[in-house]
């Protein structure tokens, strides 16, 4: 491939060049040639790697969120160092940003997230969705179009004390298990695996989904509108 290349850019102008331009030009290729290829091995060798079963091997992944306050929607505040968002009647004085969420009362993390990531979201007061994302979600469509869970762009665990339910691009999925106020969220973005658990003294598998993500995802959570109904990025341990 890179000896192709070279020979494409020799018929499009490379023999015009100068002997140190050409071999400066040979120098990259070679060194992007070689950085593609370290990349799929190390996303090979993360294939094979087993998935997690203990809390200890997900722990290994543990990733911190804190809380992009451009996308947070006007009524809900973030604290903690943006790891804890709030559900508030007050609107908050944020500037006019073109990733605000404006219609839907959500947010999405600074971090995006690639690899095998871990993390939990502690649920206070009601009730949320707990979710991935793209980053190009809707921000303003009117209705369900931009709620996570509700497009083909986001993926959501809605809880509350009586219901589990995950969505998908409008379709909804009943979910059985424990009800618990914490909430761990697993990705392997390269196996396009992504696992919804029910956190308390031990761990339990809520849902799972096996699919190929195709951009980096961002942790997002949706508060319904109770006062004081929090969700809360914990570090666990």
């Amino acid at each position: 491939m890179l000896a192709e290349l070279v020979e494409f850019l020799k018929k499009t102008g490379l023999q015009d060049a100068s002997a140190e331009s050409r071999d400066k030009l040979q120098d990259i290729l070679r060194e992007t040639a070689t950085s593609i290829s370290l990349r799929a091995a190390e996303e090979e060798l993360l294939l094979l790697q087993p998935q997690p079963e203990s809390r200890a091997d997900f722990l290994r992944y543990s990733q911190q969120i804190t809380l992009d306050p451009n996308s947070a929607h006007e009524q809900l505040l973030l604290s903690d160092r943006s790891r804890k968002v709030t559900y508030t009647w007050k609107k908050q004085p944020y500037y006019d940003h073109p990733e605000r969420f404006t219609r839907n009362i959500q947010v999405v993390s600074r971090e995006s997230l690639a690899g095998r990531c871990y993390w939990e979201v502690e649920r206070r007061g009601g009730v949320i969705y707990v979710a991935v994302t793209y980053k190009n979600i809707s921000r303003g469509g009117r209705g369900k179009e931009c709620v996570f869970g509700y497009n083909h762009k986001s993926w959501a665990l809605f809880c509350d004390s009586n219901s589990l339910i995950f969505r998908h691009n409008k379709a909804q999925t009943l979910l059985s298990g424990p009800r618990s106020s914490r909430v761990g969220v697993y990705l392997d973005h390269t196996a396009g695996i992504l696992s919804f658990y029910s956190v308390s003294e031990t761990m339990t598998l809520l849902h799972r989904v096996q699919t190929t993500f195709t951009q980096p995802l961002h942790a997002g959570v949706f508060l319904y509108p109770f006062e004081g109904n929090s969700a809360e990025f914990l570090n666990p341990e």
